[in-house]
């Protein structure tokens, strides 16, 4: 955060008691902590827990995991049901935490979870936010995903820890 949220002056750095050199707006004599985006990012698993979900949105040819940015008011776990229900038009079952990491892009900060969907119907899809949306096997998912993405680096982990997590869903 280069400049103040408040009036556009350039920040400085400055020594905060207990947290260190903070960015600090002169003009506004107020310290100002850096925030993020918070998003929520899936890899959805069929009912049989033997296929994965990917998608395609907004005219691009990759292959992607179903993700939202979550509200203001929201639980990230309300964001995995809102967002999957928006996107895919069904309900999921079984929600398992996985990981997170900064998406420096969007400034955002990516929570990943392991989910269940209730059915495989894709019918429902939205039609204005997914293009195309299909069930993989593990290893078609491994070659479909968008190579160097974040989504990729979710999906491997969740691949490389699966009977880990099958066992704990």
């Amino acid at each position: 955060m280069a400049y103040c949220e408040q009036c556009g002056a350039e920040l400085v750095k400055r020594e905060l008691a207990h947290e260190g050199m903070v960015a600090y707006c002169a003009q506004c004599d107020a310290y100002r902590f850096p925030y993020s985006n918070t998003a929520v990012s899936m890899i959805v698993l069929d009912p049989t827990q033997t296929k994965i979900l990917l998608i395609r949105q907004y005219g691009k040819a990759d292959w992607i995991l179903v993700a939202g940015y979550v509200k203001a008011d929201e639980a990230l776990e309300d964001a995995l049901h809102r967002e999957f229900h928006e996107e895919i038009g069904t309900c999921l079952d079984q929600v398992r935490y996985q990981t997170s990491a900064y998406y420096e892009a969007s400034n955002t900060l990516m929570c990943n979870f392991a989910v269940v969907a209730q059915d495989v119907d894709l019918s429902k899809c939205c039609e204005w936010e997914i293009d195309e949306a299909r069930w993989f096997s593990f290893a078609q998912a491994k070659k479909a995903i968008k190579p160097n993405s974040l989504a990729q680096r979710f999906l491997f982990r969740f691949l490389a820890s699966w009977a880990q997590i099958r066992s704990q869903l």
